[in-house]
């Protein structure tokens, strides 16, 4: 391993990190939302939140492009707005990675989220908790081993996207090159003994972040 490849592994990591951070808050609005209730345009969601899990990530990449790019509707507008380029930078490596992660850790939140029974929310309606106070006070707690495993679903996740990142980020060495592009790279160029080696360390990042959730999610539950 040389320092060129620890400094693959190290932007990694801080990517799946920072990319995991920002799928909390908006995973766990959806997934609550998608908890609680019927309402219109339920189905829509649930199949725009899951249709990465069966897109081509290389399409969903493309999307990306066409979206954030400096002639997309979202990208224009944040280039002319705040002077701010996503696609072909570490933003783009975290959009990627975000909007690949985003459903598993939806689907695992939204399961624990079901499993909280309504009547201890009620209960603390009638004695004056809002609604804010009540999902932090009683429902994420009951929920949080299942909220945690689906962000350590999503870290592993993130740790090995591929496909939509060199789409919208590119292979650009120090700022959107990922383990897995580098292990690409290194096919392409010969290099196996470092391919294997990356794979090792990316495999080895990933088991233990699925054996932490597999350990939360997989607990039996006591049943009140």
């Amino acid at each position: 391993m040389s320092a060129e490849d620890w400094n693959f592994v190290g932007l990694t990591v801080r990517m799946a990190l920072v990319s995991t951070l920002c799928v909390l808050p908006v995973g766990l609005a959806i997934a609550w939302a998608l908890a609680r209730g019927n309402w219109r345009g339920k189905a829509v969601v649930e199949t725009l939140v899951s249709l990465p899990l069966v897109l081509p990530p290389v399409v969903t990449g493309l999307v990306l492009l066409k979206v954030f790019g400096r002639r997309g509707p979202f990208g224009s507008w944040l280039h002319h707005q705040f002077g701010i380029d996503v696609v072909f930078t570490w933003k783009a490596v975290v959009l990627a990675l975000g909007v690949m992660s985003l459903p598993l850790f939806v689907r695992a939140a939204r399961t624990a989220l079901e499993e909280v029974n309504p009547m201890f929310e009620q209960l603390a309606r009638t004695l004056g908790a809002g609604e804010w106070r009540v999902f932090f006070t009683i429902t994420a707690p009951l929920a949080r081993r299942g909220i945690l495993g689906g962000t350590l679903l999503a870290f592993a996740r993130a740790l090995g996207e591929f496909g939509a990142t060199i789409m919208v980020a590119g292979n650009i060495p120090g700022q959107t090159t990922t383990l897995s592009i580098a292990v690409y790279q290194y096919i392409q160029t010969g290099e196996d003994s470092h391919a294997w080696a990356l794979a090792a360390i990316s495999a080895l990042i990933a088991f233990l972040a699925l054996w932490l959730s597999e350990v939360l999610l997989g607990r039996p539950r006591s049943r009140s």
